[in-house]
């Protein structure tokens, strides 16, 4: 009799055993998140880097997305062969600091829930490298290839600082204006184009932004800018703005104008908030 005791109690303890074993490997999924903002040209941009340990039976991981002040950014699967990391390097979506976050959204494949989180807040720079210019659109009217019309000009610096103004206008009635913050910019002199008078460090300007299509918010633009000398019927310029969904609201490809003029500048001081 006490032999099958010991033999009960040593079958529980084992039992027991297992399950505490079972509740570590559960346990040992796990996140961890390094971030940094740095500068990249005269764009703030954030890095990250996401870390698991999984002790799952298969190795495998839950989908994981990463969040900048809670608006999710990127959604992915951790890969094992690649060290159970996740990278990645965006722009800033603006502000002295932003809250940087990475989830698990889906369970894990040894059996435990989501929901696992990481977070850290990270200081932008104050000021990036500034822009070394700036385009306007002179005479407050540019018409592009006959299909959309800057019909009260557009002052965009090299830089994302708060100074920028870009309105388009179409089909007699249709209204985007873009709102201050540039998300990316970049400029660029290209040899091939001579752009002056007058002179200028730049010919080129390629941005991205977010504004108001007639009125609603969060839509998105992608323009190209360039000067290409005066009088300007030589000048260029690409507009592509989308609804939230994706969809195409206007895509005027990059081509000549119809109308106006846009000119390339030295860049000049203007407000940085």
């Amino acid at each position: 009799m006490g032999d099958r005791v010991r033999a009960v109690c040593a079958t529980g303890a084992l039992v027991v055993l297992f399950q505490l074993l079972l509740a570590g490997v559960a346990s040992a999924h796990s996140l961890s998140l390094t971030a940094e903002a740095v500068c990249v040209g005269a764009t703030p941009t954030i890095n990250f880097k996401v870390t698991s340990w999984s002790t799952g039976p298969d190795g495998t991981n839950p989908q994981i997305t990463v969040a900048f002040n809670n608006v999710v950014v990127l959604t992915g699967a951790f890969v094992e062969a690649s060290g159970n990391v996740i990278t990645g390097s965006l722009p800033s979506p603006g502000g002295n600091s932003v809250a940087v976050s990475a989830t698990a959204v889906t369970p894990w494949p040894s059996g435990e829930g989501a929901g696992q989180t990481s977070s850290v807040t990270v200081t932008i720079p104050d000021t990036c490298a500034p822009g070394t210019g700036r385009f306007t659109g002179g005479g407050n009217q540019v018409d592009v290839g006959g299909i959309a019309k800057i019909t009260r000009g557009l002052t965009i610096h090299c830089d994302l600082l708060l100074s920028n103004n870009l309105e388009i206008n179409w089909d007699k009635g249709n209204n985007f204006h873009m709102l201050e913050h540039l998300e990316t910019v970049e400029c660029s002199d290209d040899p091939r184009i001579d752009q002056r008078p007058p002179k200028a460090p730049i010919d080129t300007l390629v941005g991205i932004g977010t504004g108001r299509y007639n009125g609603v918010d969060g839509y998105r633009i992608e323009f190209t800018l360039v000067d290409a000398g005066e009088p300007g019927r030589n000048d260029e310029m690409a507009i592509l703005i989308t609804a939230p969904n994706g969809s195409v609201v206007l895509n005027v490809p990059r081509q000549q104008l119809t109308g106006g003029n846009l000119q390339a500048h030295f860049d000049q001081p203007h407000k940085n908030k």
